[in-house]
């Protein structure tokens, strides 16, 4: 996006906000309505594809006002109901409109404490806005108003005032917790056990803290700024943060309970786990899984080619197997890593993509090619088994398969040969199998996912599970909600534990009266 781009978009918001302003009316509900979608301000694509600043750079406060003016604080809640976590959105939406920004963040923040992140990587579109009577009204979910991008807004405006305050945290209760995993679901466990007064440790097998959050999601979606910000939160609360620490390899789970005396655990190990396709070359030199890839790139910051020795594979041409937003993410990636062209390969249309639309969008800008109804058969390697080609075959839809989406067919004898020199798989992720292989007591099912009942306790007692090792790969958000509802469990446990203790210790002091 152009400066003069830029400047117009500000502008319009600030006049269009002070003639609102000035009127000192309530808006009716066809007023709101008609108050246009305020546009995202982004990078330049010309730009921003060959740094790893965040492309986004989100609404200005005259543009978040605006946005949140457009909110008709509707009686049935369908934002708050389709919200993972059950944030109050018109609450906070209302007083971002009023201009109110600190009370809204504090609202965000009674349920929430990853808003930043949330606000940059959930997918609003297909969850808290997919039902606002906005868009409903407009026709188009598109037109929905912006919540992510307010949620995004205030929680940048606590961090840039410095106006963050930690939330309120009981008395120590004596009780200990252990969170294995630092994604998006282990900090929310962390962060509800630790308001209650609990003793929480929370282990990560990486030297850094934030799981796929960190390793998987590059810095021009979300800056690691951003999540270091959010496990300072953590620290300043008291959370004792372990990194290095692989539970299944440096402690068995069963030791956490039985030999370091921890009253609950909880397990958010993720879908760390490479799916690939099992065609021929998927062994040869230049094919990498997107959890490698992007890796090497962001956590251990191979893209900082100045300052950091982390090996890479140097591409000029890509091909990118996948239509989600991990594919997005490595194709965008291998583009500011220096390839010439990156291809993205995907078996059906591009309606069928489950990437975000903003991802895909913003991926075609940076000069990322799209090649739909096509699908890799094999990689072909040279004499030294490096990748230096791939046969395609061609695809049409046939009928919905069982999950609504047209099936991809075959076309016989379409066969091509393109030539590429590195292949990045993005097909999916499978759970994290290392707990599960260590520990015989705790029940998975064939797909290696934990098993959990309602309240996300496991087979085994004391123990709970959320996030991606329970659904398999999903979103942030959905991880967050499972992290909520298994820390709502162990804190209700571990009430209940207490008031056992103080029942007997009563008992004990009426008998020593007694006698």
């Amino acid at each position: 996006m152009s400066e003069s781009i830029k400047e117009k978009i500000e502008n319009e918001a600030k006049n269009l906000l002070n003639t609102y302003l000035q009127s000192g009316e309530d808006l009716k509900a066809k007023e709101r309505t008609k108050i246009p979608c305020q546009v995202m301000i982004n990078q330049d694509p010309l730009i921003r594809r060959y740094n790893l600043d965040e492309v986004a750079l989100g609404f200005t406060k005259e543009q978040a006002q605006l946005e949140a003016m457009r909110c008709l604080q509707c009686v049935k809640k369908n934002c708050v109901l389709d919200c993972p976590v059950n944030i109050n959105i018109p609450g906070f939406i209302n007083h971002i409109a009023h201009g109110n920004f600190e009370a809204a963040i504090k609202i965000v923040k009674e349920t929430t404490l990853l808003p930043a992140i949330c606000g940059r990587v959930c997918p609003q579109e297909s969850q808290c806005q997919l039902h606002c009577a906005v868009g409903k009204a407009l026709k188009d979910v598109d037109q929905s108003v912006a919540i992510g991008r307010l949620e995004r807004f205030v929680a940048d405006w606590e961090r840039e005032t410095g106006k963050k305050v930690l939330p309120d945290m009981k008395a120590p209760t004596g009780k200990k917790v252990a969170v294995i995993g630092s994604g998006p679901a282990g900090l929310v466990v962390a962060a509800d056990c630790k308001r209650e007064g609990h003793h929480v440790t929370l282990f990560e097998a990486f030297h850094k803290m934030g799981g796929v959050l960190r390793y998987g999601i590059p810095e021009f979606r979300l800056p690691n700024s951003i999540i270091d910000e959010e496990i300072a939160t953590l620290k300043d609360m008291g959370v004792e943060l372990r990194t290095n620490y692989v539970v299944g390899r440096t402690r068995k789970l069963t030791d956490l309970i039985e030999k370091d005396k921890y009253d609950a655990v909880f397990i958010g190990t993720g879908a760390g786990l490479p799916i690939f396709s099992g065609i021929e070359g998927e062994n040869l030199v230049g094919v990498f899984s997107a959890n490698e890839y992007l890796t090497r790139a962001n956590l251990m910051q191979a893209y900082d080619k100045e300052h950091a020795d982390t090996p890479i594979f140097s591409s000029k041409i890509v091909a990118v197997l996948g239509g989600g937003n991990v594919a997005m993410d490595s194709a965008r990636m291998a583009k500011r890593m220096g390839a010439e062209t990156v291809y993205v390969i995907y078996r059906r249309t591009e309606n069928e993509m489950p990437a975000r639309k903003e991802e895909v969008l913003h991926a075609k800008e940076e000069g990322i090619e799209f090649r739909f109804l096509e699908n890799v058969k094999r990689i072909v390697g040279d004499t030294y088994s490096c990748v230096n080609s791939i046969e395609c075959l061609k695809y049409e839809l046939g009928e919905p398969d069982e999950t609504g989406r047209r099936r991809p067919v075959e076309i016989s004898g379409s066969e091509f040969m393109q030539e590429v020199d590195t292949v990045i798989v993005a097909i999916g992720n499978g759970s994290n199998p290392l707990i599960s292989q260590t520990t015989p007591r705790l029940k998975v099912n064939r797909k290696g996912n934990v098993l959990v009942d309602s309240n996300q306790k496991t087979s085994m007692d004391r123990v709970f599970a959320g996030g991606d090792i329970v659904l398999g790969a999903a979103t942030v958000i959905l991880a967050m909600g499972e992290g909520r509802k298994a820390a709502a469990s162990i804190n209700n446990m571990l009430l209940h534990d207490i008031q056992i203790e103080k029942a007997e210790l009563q008992e004990v002091y009426n008998n020593a009266l007694d006698i």
